[in-house]
């Protein structure tokens, strides 16, 4: 079995701070519910976890079950573009605008920033001042893709989004049930066949020697598009690799009693879920549907999205 040389390695944390001031928007603006892209996903015995774990210090096993709702599902992770119709909406600015920075993986950072600052002993992530969700690299770069995922969102940030279109982030049992798309226990959303870096690519993820060189077999360096790729058995797309995805969940480890979960150096984290593109077995194997990982609330970068779930069809 392998195992992860830090829980936390695929997302550097900000540190568990707040804004100088909390979001001023109009929080009583809703999103026209005929904008919602959404595919009915059933409710029933959910599997939760796997008894096949591959970190153990995620406490991936054991495989077990509970029940889950009905719901509606966007198709996809939120995008560039319905984030922007959020701000446009309701004048929204994400933390990582109001914190003047995020963190940009090293090879994505534009020619033009000669110096930047890196995370200890996570050297491949660098702080951008500016780098936010319209500008994911930071102002040097290109203007987010429409059609690409939403990325340098908090917590906060997603939660807001939720909040706006009338839906909520989806908790793990059910999230893992969407993801394995009606057929049962699997590694990922497609079946167990594993991805490698030549023949079998169904999700974007790294192919080569992470973190040097990324051959982009599957043709995307960073995001890909929020759908692309199959969708799994529910009509969902990327739910393994892209970007990661805030659930609605704490990310707790049954292993810690609440008072050292709370004394940890940067304090409660929240979960994520479905691994990004900077995956890749020989590192972080986090793109099957039993891998979790944490992070401050406040915490974003360039692989870190989140997808809406809906207790209630749309109208029509």
């Amino acid at each position: 079995m392998k195992t992860s040389p830090k829980p936390a390695c695929c997302t550097p944390t900000a540190g568990a701070r707040a804004p100088d001031a909390p979001a001023t928007f109009d929080a009583n603006a809703r999103m026209d519910p005929s904008l919602r892209d959404c595919v009915p996903v059933p409710g029933g015995t959910s599997l939760i976890g796997t008894d096949r774990p591959v970190i153990l210090p995620d406490e991936e096993s054991p495989l077990r079950r509970a029940r889950v709702k009905p719901l509606w599902w966007e198709r996809g992770t939120t995008t560039n573009a319905a984030f922007a119709r959020f701000v446009a909406a309701t004048g929204y600015q994400s933390e990582a605008e109001r914190f003047g920075w995020s963190f940009v993986f090293w090879m994505h950072v534009p020619e033009a920033l000669n110096t930047t600052r890196a995370v200890d002993g996570l050297e491949w992530w660098r702080r951008v001042d500016g780098a936010c969700w319209a500008h994911p690299t930071g102002p040097e770069g290109p203007p987010a893709d429409p059609d690409h995922p939403v990325v340098h969102m908090s917590w906060a940030d997603a939660r807001a989004y939720a909040g706006w279109a009338g839906g909520r982030l989806p908790r793990e049992a059910e999230w893992e049930h969407a993801a394995r798309g009606g057929l049962g226990d699997v590694r990922y959303p497609w079946g167990d066949r594993e991805p490698d870096d030549t023949e079998f690519m169904p999700c974007n993820i790294w192919q080569g020697d992470f973190p040097r060189t990324n051959t982009c077999a599957d043709g995307h360096s960073a995001t890909a598009p929020a759908i692309s790729f199959a969708p799994n058995g529910y009509g969902l797309f990327n739910m393994v690799g892209n970007v990661w995805e805030w659930s609605g969940d704490p990310f707790r480890l049954r292993s810690l009693k609440k008072t050292a979960r709370n004394a940890a150096p940067h304090g409660p984290q929240k979960m994520l879920k479905g691994g990004s593109f900077l995956c890749h077995a020989s590192y972080c194997h986090r793109y099957r549907i039993a891998a979790r990982t944490g992070n401050t609330p406040d915490s974003a970068t360039t692989h870190m999205g989140f997808r809406v779930v809906y207790d209630s069809p749309p109208p029509g």
